[in-house]
């Protein structure tokens, strides 16, 4: 079977090699691409004659899937898979296999940096060193005694609950069903509407979907303290970006850190949060670290060994 790494995955190429001299020896043909492509028809000739391919977050379309005519198998380097066809998989049978787990401890580390500097300020104490001030006014916050309201308690908000935890803070939580885990830690599940209006941080962790899309508009931001932080590392699409541009231009939030758009930066020198008050934006790095990046490719090649030995892991629903 003819098996492609479409694109770079954040590793050394020794560990690509590594990976692929295992699925030679199994009789299998590994062919890795080492740049990055959006063009379909690119894809569609790097897919050609491919029982399984690799990739990471970067739109594999229908009409990729539907033109691999050989196509049996996706790996995703990523834990969403909204960048994937996955109409045309489900009517062709195409498995797809996703990278679970693997940014857990690496996003949720951000957040907890996000929080940190948005009460803290981190950021604009720096500034002020480089320009001869002082800390005059920027002494800020602290996270222990606060409330922190976790939106979606998958396992990254788990982790980010813990975390903050760890720190002092209480954790309250809005999520679909409860876990015993979560109640053994001393979460206080509550509606979506306490938690937006009793937290001082909050959190998003939901994943992307056609029920979570738009899910955070201008009514539920509205219903945030004016002096909340806000944190999104989860997917851009799940927040009206305009609505929270205008909440913190006209002091209605306090804060917002933010690691996900509605499109891949670089942004638009018009989009809406780069011109907003109280940010603090990073460019989608929230799951990149080098612990994760190892992690990530050795989930996506095991997903890829589980196919092949009739054990598949990491299978999504479609």
């Amino acid at each position: 079977m003819k098996i492609a790494l479409l694109e770079p995955i954040g590793v050394s190429k020794e560990m690509i090699d590594a990976f692929g001299a295992k699925l030679g020896e199994m009789g299998h043909e590994f062919v890795y691409y080492d740049t990055v492509t959006t063009d379909p028809e690119e894809l569609k000739a790097r897919s050609k004659d491919c029982g399984i391919v690799m990739v990471a977050n970067h739109p594999y379309p229908d009409e990729v899937v539907e033109a691999s005519e050989k196509l049996q198998m996706i790996s995703v380097a990523f834990t969403g898979i909204d960048h994937i066809g996955t109409k045309a998989c489900k009517e062709k049978g195409v498995m797809v296999c996703n990278a679970a787990g693997y940014s857990n401890e690496t996003v949720a580390e951000l957040i907890l940096g996000f929080a940190v500097d948005a009460l803290r300020n981190v950021a604009k104490g720096d500034q002020a060193v480089r320009n001869g001030g002082t800390s005059a006014g920027i002494g800020g916050r602290e996270i222990c005694g606060r409330t922190v309201g976790i939106i979606g308690l998958g396992q990254i908000g788990t982790r980010t609950a813990e975390l903050f935890r760890a720190f002092g803070a209480k954790v309250i939580a809005f999520n679909r069903s409860q876990s015993q885990k979560a109640l053994d830690m001393g979460i206080e599940y509550r509606s979506l509407d306490e938690v937006l209006a009793e937290s001082d941080i909050i959190s998003l962790n939901l994943p992307l979907n056609e029920e979570t899309r738009g899910f955070i508009d201008r009514e539920k931001i509205g219903k945030m303290k004016k002096d909340a932080v806000f944190i999104n590392c989860a997917r851009g699409p799940i927040v009206d970006n305009q609505a929270l541009a205008d909440a913190l231009n006209e002091d209605k939030l306090g804060f917002a850190c933010v690691d996900v758009y509605d499109m891949e930066p670089p942004l638009p020198e018009d989009y809406p949060l780069l011109h907003a008050k109280n940010t603090l934006l990073t460019p989608h790095q929230a799951f990149i670290s080098q612990e994760s990046m190892e992690r990530r490719a050795e989930i996506v090649f095991r997903n890829v060994l589980g196919y092949l030995e009739g054990k598949p892991e990491n299978t999504c629903r479609l």
